[in-house]
């Protein structure tokens, strides 16, 4: 009995504070995550030259739907992706912009496999540019935030939207040539955004600036 009251003695008898002072030492490390922007710039850039290529005339209109694969895999995927990544960083312009324009191409596939269809032939010309205008709505004021980022990135916002616009107007009014025009302005909108993936991209592998950005503000 006494051996058992000495042990328990000695048992309760350490410094009560020393699991808690171990804890403390303890410091949380978060793990580093890379910028995910590129990732989105590509996706979007390359699934919208693909396309505009199409709008353009440059390539027959019976390769169009090798788009489709795009826009579900890169153009929406993957671009869907970047904007979450972007709330992680806490990016809210690019995760506003990512995965908005991830669902966009996500709704265009599903709209083409699903639904296109359902529209009476008289009615989808006015329903996709109405479909456009609205995206061309959204990304001119993401163009008025963009202002606050870099001169590539509001270069491609402006172009985005104004390649928008007249898709949307083109296909809402059957005008072929106005569509065409749609289309040099999406390829003009995808170097754009080509070039914006490539710098940071680079910049971030050369951890210096190789390819100039031109940020509107001093971080």
């Amino acid at each position: 009995m006494e051996a058992s009251q000495v042990s328990s003695e000695a048992r309760f008898d350490r410094d009560p504070t020393a699991g808690r002072a171990a804890a403390e030492r303890v410091t949380f490390v978060p793990s580093p995550i890379a910028d995910p922007g590129p990732l989105g710039l590509a996706a979007f850039a390359l699934t919208t030259f693909v396309l505009s290529m199409f709008n353009a005339n440059f390539v027959g209109a019976g390769g169009e739907p090798i788009v489709f694969g795009l826009a579900f895999a890169y153009g929406g995927l993957a671009q869907l992706l970047a904007g979450m990544w972007e709330f992680r960083t806490g990016n809210t312009f690019g995760a506003v912009a990512f995965t908005s324009y991830g669902a966009f191409w996500l709704s265009f596939w599903a709209f083409v496999q699903f639904y296109e269809d359902k529209v009476p032939k008289a009615d989808v010309g006015h329903a996709v540019g109405l479909y456009l205008i609205a995206w061309g709505i959204f990304t001119t004021y993401m163009f008025i935030a963009s202002l606050r980022t870099t001169a590539a990135i509001s270069l491609v916002f402006i172009l985005l939207a104004a390649t928008f616009l007249v898709l949307g107007i083109g296909n809402a009014g059957a005008h072929p040539n106005v569509v065409k025009l749609g289309g040099y302005l999406g390829i003009a909108t995808a170097v754009a955004a080509w070039y914006a993936s490539f710098a940071a991209v680079t910049n971030a592998t050369f951890n210096r600036t190789v390819m100039p950005v031109r940020p509107w503000t001093t971080p």
